[in-house]
């Protein structure tokens, strides 16, 4: 029982390891890290109340770090990833750019607030950086499964009819 639970960490680390090699896994192991990060400064200033956004941030950075890595993304066709990555990153982005501007304006005299301003304006930056990758994705699918020209639509029905009694 043991050997088996080695060899399945050790084929989930190898996974991890070359999903982090892509630019996706690049990109969610970046938005885990700074959202981490986000959450120490926000947990070590005075005004603890904004590191709700980094939490939230972060499980779902974990959540579909993890359903791309495993390759979840292809059997589970319930839900749309692609396009439910796409809102959980703009939100993200609109969330730690509005989250950053208010802690630097009420961040005076706390350097950790302002740390996680300043963190969570690079973590906006990131998220809308993903949102750019992630809308290339889509209209790159949409011209792979673009109909071809003259195809039903463009064709007319002719309909002859014999009058040959």
């Amino acid at each position: 029982m043991a050997d088996t639970e080695t060899v399945v960490a050790a084929g989930c680390l190898e996974k991890s390891k070359c999903y982090v090699k892509t630019r996706k896994g690049t990109i969610l192991a970046a938005e885990i890290l700074i959202s981490l990060i986000i959450l120490i400064c926000y947990a070590a200033s005075f005004n603890g109340g904004y590191s709700a956004v980094a939490i939230c941030e972060m499980v779902f950075a974990i959540i579909f770090f993890v359903v791309f890595m495993m390759e979840m993304d292809k059997t589970i066709q319930a839900v749309n990833w692609v396009w439910s990555d796409l809102f959980r990153t703009a939100i993200g982005a609109a969330l730690y750019t509005i989250t950053s501007l208010v802690c630097m304006l009420r961040g005076t005299g706390d350097d950790a607030l302002i740390a996680g301003a300043v963190f969570g304006l690079l973590a906006g930056i990131l998220f809308a950086y993903d949102v750019y990758t992630i809308i290339l994705v889509i209209k790159s699918n949409k011209q792979d499964t673009a109909a071809p020209t003259g195809g039903y639509f463009g064709r007319r029905k002719t309909q002859t009819r014999d009058n040959h009694v």
